[in-house]
């Protein structure tokens, strides 16, 4: 089966590693799946990468001779395009070889058979539009605060519920909790949910780029998204969500208001002392905000934070840095309240200016 095309290397380049991510890194899988499939029709190359539970396939515009179908090894088919100089680029299939020249570079690769690609299946669910940028931002705000553990598959994903007036998402790895409510957009039937893995998400917000649109289509067992030339389709994880309604405390009397990029500016200093795992303190009281770190024989920082405003009983609660920062940072809006209960209840971080986001994390216990 023959293939024959030329391309401008940076769009190829582009492509192969958008693909690309979606290529299995893991030992034991089947062969064929460390290899992008090349498919050519006249002038349209579809470029496809899979590890059987996240495909990521991208369209590009090149200069056709011969059609077919091809399976290259993904990563070395990537770095010797992206290695060559600028310009256009000729690839050429023959045989069992993939000849990439580029004058004066010229390489022969090994192909995989590329009967052996998989069926990959596109999820047969009715097309939703979805606002992309505001999507993005979304997925933005709850992929940090869902687990990379594969020991608990359920928090590896985020939950997409059907809300009153709206869709849900939602991500937990049990140490924080993240919720955004898209006001307006109506994915799913009332009451229906689907458990969406954030490493698939995470794909899909990368390539969002310019485009206005992504177009969703939810099927029984798997998820699609397009955006632009490429498409993002997902397995959906089987099984129950923890209920998160019940963590979420309703009566907070404690509440610090504060400008987000200050905060987020002092909290970012003073973790520079909070090493080896220890917690920075928010000491908060009428007089403001005081952050404070100590590491055991390396040192100590303090900060008092400018205009921070607190209202509630004196309280000091300690949080890890990682999880704080990671939660001031997707916080929408200029200002940011922090509600508390008392050291060791779930704080509860949300914007000032938009009720759609919240963002709970559990204090560390510090003697």
């Amino acid at each position: 089966m023959g293939l024959k095309f030329r391309c401008e290397r940076d769009i190829l380049a582009k492509a192969l590693a958008d693909a690309g991510r979606a290529v299995t890194t893991r030992g034991g899988a089947l062969p064929v799946l460390a290899g992008v499939r090349l498919e050519l029709s006249g002038d349209q190359l579809t470029i496809t990468g899979s590890d059987l539970d996240l495909t990521i396939s991208t369209t590009i515009e090149v200069s056709g001779s011969e059609d077919g179908v091809a399976v290259l090894p993904s990563k070395l088919a990537s770095d010797v395009v992206r290695s060559v100089r600028a310009g256009g680029v000729d690839i050429t299939v023959e045989d069992d070889d993939a000849r990439i020249v580029a004058a004066p570079s010229e390489f022969a690769i090994r192909i995989i058979p590329a009967d052996e690609f998989p069926e990959l299946s596109k999820p047969e669910g009715d097309a939703v539009t979805l606002d992309a940028a505001e999507f993005k931002a979304a997925i933005e705000q709850v992929e940090k605060a869902a687990s990379s553990d594969d020991a608990r598959p359920i928090l590896t994903g985020v939950l997409m519920a059907a809300e009153e007036g709206g869709l849900r998402l939602v991500s937990t790895d049990s140490y924080r909790l993240s919720v955004r409510d898209l006001a307006g957009t109506s994915i799913l039937g009332e009451g229906q949910k689907v458990l969406v893995p954030s490493r698939a998400l995470k794909e899909l917000a990368r390539v969002v780029g310019e485009e206005e649109n992504i177009t969703l289509r939810l099927g029984e067992r798997d998820a699609g998204f397009e955006v632009g030339t490429v498409s993002v389709t997902t397995r959906l994880i089987e099984g129950e969500f923890p209920n998160y309604r019940g963590l979420i405390p309703t009566n907070h009397p404690n509440q610090l208001t504060v400008d987000r990029t200050t905060l987020l500016d002092a909290v970012r200093r003073v973790r520079l002392l909070a090493q080896e795992s220890t917690p920075i303190r928010m000491a908060m009281s009428a007089d403001g905000l005081e952050l404070v770190a100590v590491t055991q024989d390396v040192g100590q920082a303090h900060e008092a934070v400018e205009e921070a405003v607190y209202k509630g009983d004196d309280l000091t609660v300690a949080f890890n840095p990682e999880y704080l920062i990671d939660g001031i940072e997707v916080a929408p809006g200029d200002e940011i309240t922090l509600e508390t209960v008392d050291e060791l209840k779930p704080a509860l971080l949300k914007s000032s200016e938009d009720p759609n986001f919240l963002y709970l994390l559990m204090p560390v216990r510090v003697s």
